[in-house]
């Protein structure tokens, strides 16, 4: 497994991976980055930090490097339907359950979303309450405000 920190506008970010994909991107709570990019780090870890900056100055919207994603099939199925919702719009979990066809499902949707390990890039911080609030994320509620404020700054027209 290999770390990377990315210091982005909104904290530190560590990504974690294999030489061949991504299996985590998490805000830390570091001050200073810890893993910086080397000789030996794989080209996919340097994608990913290259991606993340262009999406953080606003100059992409989309992700294109492989991901690892580990969870439950159901927790597989929530998180690819974030990629559904579209680059500065919001959902409601209820909105997932039904884009996932089990409407009852709305407290497990929260859960699985929750649980998300690739943020930004799995968009769970699109994710808002029926009511149009702000509903938790993991890496606080700040950050999700920052993330939906910057790219509804940053939608193409």
């Amino acid at each position: 497994m290999y770390k990377l920190n990315y210091e982005s506008p909104i904290g530190m970010i560590e990504i974690q991976g294999t030489e061949k994909a991504i299996s985590a991107i998490l805000f830390s709570e570091k001050e200073h980055a810890e893993y910086k990019i080397e000789d030996g780090t794989p080209p996919v870890l340097k994608d990913c930090f290259n991606q993340l900056d262009e999406y953080f100055r606003g100059e992409r919207t989309e992700f294109t490097f492989p991901l690892i994603i580990e969870g439950t099939a159901f927790q597989k199925t929530v998180w690819n339907s974030l990629n559904d919702i579209p680059f500065a719009e919001t959902g409601s979990y209820k909105d997932i359950a039904l884009l996932i066809g089990n409407e009852k499902a709305v407290r497990a949707v929260g859960n699985a979303n929750g649980k998300n390990k690739i943020c930004i890039v799995i968009p769970c911080h699109r994710i808002i309450g029926s009511n149009s609030k702000l509903t938790g994320y993991a890496g606080g509620l700040w950050r999700k405000e920052w993330l939906l404020e910057h790219e509804k700054k940053h939608r193409t027209k």
